[in-house]
């Protein structure tokens, strides 16, 4: 199964209720190298996902749930724009970020399942949940950004900006 998906749904996008930050990388041949391995392979997703849960329900930020593989360039590139300086500080104000391995699609379906995610299309999968309704807010655009390596670090950044306030 291929890693990025070729479709990108965004039907039902909202405005962005927060400003992207501006990226100082303009492509994503700039971003650091090594790219990051950002999936814990071994980790008990389901334990990540419920602490990651609570930990945002408590600060009053959005949870995002990242679901990729360490083996997906765009699973990498996205991890590697999420370090960036600029969009580390926005995440960090905004979301609760907790990352899941779901392996070649064999590892931790169970974790999309209670959002009516039964298969996925591509990785990165970002699935933006309200942590205290424990709502799917994204669901048309869950593999927006399965394309990654096509957009730049401020596209990504964008994307992030636009669900803070939905």
């Amino acid at each position: 199964m291929p890693c990025a998906a070729a479709v990108l749904l965004t039907a039902g996008a909202q405005a962005p209720a927060a400003r992207a930050p501006r990226v100082a990388v303009a492509s994503i041949n700039d971003l650091r190298q090594p790219l990051p391995y950002p999936y814990d392979e071994g980790a008990n997703a389901d334990a990540a996902v419920a602490a990651a849960r609570k930990q945002a329900k408590a600060q009053g930020k959005k949870l995002i749930i990242d679901l990729g593989g360490n083996w997906c360039a765009d699973c990498r590139i996205l991890a590697g724009v999420l370090e960036l300086p600029e969009v580390k500080a926005f995440v960090h104000k905004h979301y609760v970020v907790v990352m899941v391995d779901v392996g070649r699609f064999d590892k931790n379906a169970q974790v999309a399942r209670p959002y009516g995610i039964t298969s996925l299309k591509g990785v990165p999968a970002l699935m933006i949940v309200d942590p205290k309704t424990n709502k799917l807010i994204n669901g048309a655009a869950l593999f927006a950004l399965a394309d990654a390596r096509n957009m730049t670090p401020q596209a990504l950044a964008d994307w992030l900006a636009k669900w803070v306030g939905a």
